[in-house]
């Protein structure tokens, strides 16, 4: 199962692609930031959020898009943009027609660090130990992207082993 992770943000919008084996063996495939200028509007920043997209889906070719549900922000404006720009994300998976899967924060760091409230530090601490990698991912928006993928595919193996109905595209195609 190759899964592409999203951390939706304003400023910075993370992406990790994480493929698993049979056996829940974790793989980290490719992972960075899109970076948005808070200098250009709103609509030209979704357009770069949408266009980079599609090129990583073109290019990694992931059977299912996981993003992090939004989050309650105290700033209703945040809040709004954010929504825009998962907004945006959602399209992009539903135009290259994959499953997608949403969790909550809480969600995501609990499938990673078995704590709901581990803050930014302990996500990319524990992604870097998870994914074997040399070095943490950078920007942190990259390894709660590579969390949220890491997550999906735990629900995904727990669901398969509980022998619950999963999605052909859940399943990884043979090539």
């Amino acid at each position: 199962m190759r899964v592409l992770g999203i951390d939706c943000g304003t400023e910075w919008t993370g992406y990790g692609l994480v493929d698993s084996g049979p056996v829940v063996e974790l793989r980290s495939i490719a992972h960075g930031a899109i970076h948005l200028s808070k200098r250009d509007g709103l609509p030209h920043r979704l357009t770069i959020v949408f266009s980079r997209l599609l090129e990583l889906i073109g290019e990694y070719q992931p059977e299912v898009v996981a993003v992090e549900e939004v989050f309650h922000a105290v700033n209703s404006q945040t809040a709004l943009k954010l929504g825009q720009v998962r907004g945006v994300v959602l399209l992009a998976a539903a135009t290259c027609k994959l499953v997608i899967a949403e969790y909550s924060p809480l969600s995501v760091k609990s499938a990673v660090c078995g704590y709901g409230r581990a803050d930014k530090e302990q996500v990319q601490f524990m992604v870097t130990r998870l994914l074997k990698l040399a070095d943490p991912p950078k920007p942190t928006d990259a390894s709660d992207a590579l969390a949220v993928a890491i997550c999906h595919i735990h629900h995904a193996q727990t669901e398969l082993a509980q022998g619950a109905s999963i999605p052909a595209p859940l399943i990884r195609r043979k090539k």
